[in-house]
């Protein structure tokens, strides 16, 4: 078994950072030595786990397998070393192959593929977004069945529909982490989704009916409820960063996940790309349709992290990026720089930069 020893700093008990020296051996943490002789020049951090992925580097998960491994081979030069393939709105049996796609898990010399997230059909036509209105459909208990033939790891739906209480509860019971989004849902109705076991929500703010001090809706619900963590796209477009702010104060880092949303346009030029099967445009940090309609981002997770350590502190910013998503998908042996964690790790610089990036033990991104 191989062994490795990393020096650096590591985020303490206490927030602040601390000199370490973390030992691997094979694909696991063996031991974490505070206070031992680090460089002084890097910093030692679980690895992103990115819970929205729809694409990145031009390819779109969409179109399949070697879609998704390039998207696993490029990802982690932004640090993530775990995600979820994203599909938007798209026929049920267009999901099901989608979710076998992304069923490879890990690859040598990638980020895990920690299995797929529908974000639809079972969507609202009102609060869809950048979802094709013709892909959309209520959750009868026939679809939700057709679904569960070949089930997600994650599911985005809005539980106001017909039959929406009952799929959330299906869903839930067939292991499947549900997501409440592209919903208009009301604060009762919201609530009711947890109750019958929603844990998620989906780009909060986002496709959601704005917070309305005698009418909540779906964002007070997912401020005020313990029980239900939020995906957040923090990258200056999607939400006003004061917005950001109350979200981590209401939620605190351990219900706030820093979550991409990322399509092909990201890490590559302005221009033209596609995204469930639309056509968008990048024009710098912004992804629209040919209508205006925000359609993703092109956020990676190390922006999102530089941003939230800005405004956070680098502590809440790294849990909102690894170990909140970690807990999301039920992995207890990720998002922890501790011994018998997994060796899924980020190397940074003092400035936040990407220097490394290390899964199950193996480097698969050095700069």
């Amino acid at each position: 078994m191989t062994r490795e020893v990393l020096r650096g700093s590591v985020v303490g008990p206490s927030g602040g950072l601390r000199e370490a020296v973390v030992a691997i051996e094979g694909a696991r943490i063996s031991e974490v030595e505070l206070g031992g002789p680090g460089d002084g020049e890097t910093i030692i951090a679980p690895g992103f786990i990115d819970l929205q992925v729809n694409g990145f580097g031009g390819h779109d998960a969409i179109d399949g397998p070697e879609a998704i491994a390039a998207i696993a081979e490029l990802l982690p030069r932004t640090g993530v070393t775990g995600f979820l393939p994203t599909l938007i709105s798209r026929p049920l049996p267009e999901g099901a192959a989608f979710v076998a796609a992304a069923a490879g898990g890990l690859g040598t010399g990638a980020a895990r593929v920690l299995g797929a997230h529908l974000e639809g059909p079972f969507l609202s036509r009102q609060r869809r977004g950048a979802h094709d209105i013709r892909c959309l459909q209520l959750p009868a208990r026939d679809l939700v069945a057709r679904v569960l033939e070949r089930p997600p790891r994650m599911m985005t739906l809005a539980p106001e529909l017909e039959g929406g209480l009952e799929a959330v509860r299906a869903l839930t019971c067939a292991g499947v982490v549900v997501s409440l989004g592209h919903s208009a849902a009301s604060y009762d109705q919201a609530v009711a989704a947890v109750d019958a076991g929603a844990r998620f929500a989906t780009h909060l703010f986002n496709t959601m009916p704005p917070l309305h001090h005698r009418a909540p809706g779906l964002v007070g619900a997912v401020l005020d409820d313990r029980r239900i963590t939020a995906g957040i796209v923090a990258d200056g477009v999607h939400v006003h960063p004061s917005l950001v702010a109350l979200a981590a104060c209401a939620k605190g880092a351990g219900r706030l996940a820093l979550t991409t949303d990322q399509v092909a346009a990201a890490g590559a030029p302005p221009g033209r790309y596609r995204l469930g099967g639309r056509e968008v445009f990048r024009e710098g940090d912004a992804v629209r349709l040919a209508d205006g309609t925000l359609a993703g981002s092109t956020a990676t997770m190390d922006i999102l992290v530089t941003r939230a350590a800005a405004q956070f502190g680098l502590q809440r910013a790294l849990a909102m990026a690894s170990r909140t998503p970690a807990r999301v998908l039920g992995l207890s042996r990720l998002g922890r720089v501790a011994a018998g964690f997994e060796a899924d790790l980020v190397v940074l610089g003092r400035d936040l930069g990407v220097r490394r990036t290390i899964v199950a033990g193996r480097t698969v991104h050095a700069a």
